[in-house]
Parts: structure tokens; sequence; C-alpha cells
């Protein structure tokens, strides 16, 4: 085992004024790592509450093969759509972030619990004291 592949990263996302315009930057600057465009969701694909509504515009998401890890999301005022999943390797470890960022100065922003985007996708969502959408999510049935 590598121990430089400890990944923490679930995925990101980051707000980009003209998603087409970044969309097109990112197609041509992380080509090189192996990374291409995997999705593309507009506002009314997004799930209710989500980054994209907040700022009504639409979603690249860039992956090597069927993940999207990095995504950015359109008409949004830079750092506005800031979104880090941190991995869980457990569900109750998604559990005990909720309860340790709410107690340490976080605000809800999701309860724990299972999410739309496949079946076994268990997550919480808190805001920093910054306002940053931080998540921690586990991707493994239990």
């Amino acid at each position: 085992m590598n121990p430089f592949d400890e990944t923490i990263l679930d995925h990101l996302n980051i707000g980009v004024s003209d998603a087409a315009r970044s969309k097109a930057f990112y197609e041509a600057a992380l080509a090189p790592l192996g990374l291409k465009l995997l999705h593309t969701f507009s506002p009314q694909q997004a799930e209710e509450g989500g980054e994209q509504q907040k700022t009504q515009g639409t979603i690249h998401g860039f992956g090597r093969q069927y993940k999207p890890l990095f995504w950015i999301v359109g008409n949004a005022r830079v750092g506005e759509a800031t979104h880090f999943a941190f991995k869980a390797r457990t569900r109750a470890e998604v559990d005990a972030f909720h309860t340790a960022a709410l107690a340490a100065g976080g605000t809800d922003n999701g309860a724990p619990g299972l999410r739309r985007y496949h079946e076994n996708y268990y997550a919480a969502f808190v805001h920093d004291p910054d306002g940053i959408n931080i998540e921690a999510v586990c991707n493994s049935p239990e």
C-alpha cells in the first residue's frame, strides 16, 4: 500500500462565474491528468435545496472513470458554492462528524441520512463558521 494514497476527499465543488467558459478551461487543463467531463446537470436536475438551486447554475463533474470528484457550479460568486465532501469509513463516522461539527460551532445543513445519489450514499452536511458547506459521506452499505 502506498502511504501517500490516503484519500480523504470524496468530492469537492467550487463556484464559477461562467460555467461554459470554466467547462472549456477545465476540460483542457485536466485532460493531461486523465480527468474528463463525466456529468452535466442543469439547475432543474438539482436536489431540492442543493448547491445548484441556490446558484441557479449548470454544474459539470470531472473525474477519471465513472465518478466525478471535482464539480464546477455555474453562475456563482467565487467561494459561494464551495463544498468539500470528506470520506467516512462508516456511517457511524458520518454521525459522529455531524455531532462534533455542531458542537464545535458549525450549523446544520442536513442531518445524517441516506441521500438520493445512490442507494448507499449516507451523508451529513454542516456549514463551518465561515459558511462553507462541508459533508461527510460513507458510500458503503451497513
